[in-house]
């Protein structure tokens, strides 16, 4: 009877999809026991999905419930490793390359993009920070890098910042001097920075675009399968105008928006705590809605965050106990929409397990 019931209970997980691939737990499922009234379960998820892993460990709880009502059920949920296989022509070797993007400048992006990798970092994520904003580079600053990237075998080593690397035209050109490039140059620093740049093998490659609808989304979605987009917009209905060009930008080229970011979403006082809408509320949490589109989270206007920015310490951020809780939500949503968008269409390449 025990054996017949844990073969039961391992078909009834295998049921349930790998936040990674989509596909049915198979290798991951480590244990499987029945004591009594109890099952106990050990389940192995990959760093790609760390940020969800108590969500995941109570999809597994009240899967187990709903299949087998009449038991306790105690669930485990380890780490399982499995590698990351190099994506298009390039080479990059990354499970997702996500590109952070706003229709207009001035909305946050950048902060958006170091925090969304911060956060997935924090998380247990192996993860990959690149500044494609050539025009205007703020990673290096708001990061705290400084310096000129080198060279070991043709292969280009970017800086770390916070257990990160990050590369930049930042650490190429300069301090304070302009960069003027035409599309075709644009194109080819863009490449360079993803397949010449030693980035190791990654959970999360994220980008952080220009601002507006240009050339460079173009350059990434002939370079390799992008994953998909997050808009970061204010809540101001001129900001969201700008916002749905975006989406529609990335639409146009076949890139998926995963998700909307609210920037600015309101002011937190620093005398009393209370929360002020300086540039209205929900906007960006309306339009989500309306063209289903996943609301990712709001990023507040708090002194500190900026301070920690202009210090180029925005780590620290996730010390805060007023800010962290939006920069975790954000990683968090991201894994968790990632996540069921494979569950409904799991990928189909064969991954190795190691």
């Amino acid at each position: 009877m025990s054996d017949e019931l844990i073969q039961s209970i391992q078909k009834s997980l295998k049921e349930i999809p790998d936040p990674e691939t989509g596909r049915g737990l198979s290798k991951q499922i480590k244990s499987v026991e029945v004591q009594d009234h109890t099952i106990k379960a050990d389940v192995g998820i990959t760093s790609f999905a760390l940020p969800i892993k108590a969500y995941f460990q109570q999809q597994v709880i009240d899967h187990l419930t709903t299949a087998f009502p009449d038991k306790r059920i105690l669930v485990e949920i380890s780490d399982y490793h499995r590698a990351a296989m190099p994506l298009g022509q390039v080479g990059l070797k990354a499970k997702a390359v996500i590109a952070v993007a706003a229709g207009k400048g001035g909305v946050g992006k950048s902060t958006a993009a170091v925090s969304l990798a911060l956060g997935l970092k924090k998380a247990g994520c192996s993860v990959g920070l690149l500044d494609a904003d050539v025009y205007g580079p703020s990673l290096p600053h708001l990061t705290g890098t400084r310096g000129q990237v080198t060279k070991v075998d043709n292969k280009i080593v970017p800086l770390q910042s916070a257990g990160i690397p990050i590369m930049s035209i930042g650490f190429m050109v300069p301090p304070g001097e302009a960069v003027i490039w035409r599309g075709p140059m644009l194109h080819s620093a863009v490449t360079t920075f993803v397949r010449d740049t030693d980035w190791g093998a990654l959970d999360y490659l994220i980008i952080d675009m220009p601002p507006g609808t240009g050339d460079i989304a173009l350059s990434l979605s002939q370079l390799l399968p992008l994953t998909g987009a997050v808009i970061v917009c204010t809540p101001q209905e001129v900001a969201l105008i700008d916002a749905i060009k975006a989406v529609g930008m990335f639409r146009k080229v076949k890139i998926p928006v995963l998700g909307l970011i609210e920037n600015m979403s309101s002011f937190i006082c620093p005398d009393n705590g209370k929360s002020y809408d300086i540039f209205g509320k929900g906007g960006a949490k309306e339009y989500a809605a309306q063209d289903k589109i996943p609301f990712l989270g709001e990023i507040p206007i708090n002194i500190q965050l900026r301070k920690r920015g202009d210090a180029g310490k925005m780590a620290e951020n996730f010390d805060d106990a007023e800010v962290a809780p939006h920069l975790e939500k954000i990683a968090f949503e991201l894994t968790k929409c990632l996540a069921e968008k494979v569950a409904k269409e799991p990928t189909q390449t064969q991954l190795p397990v190691l």
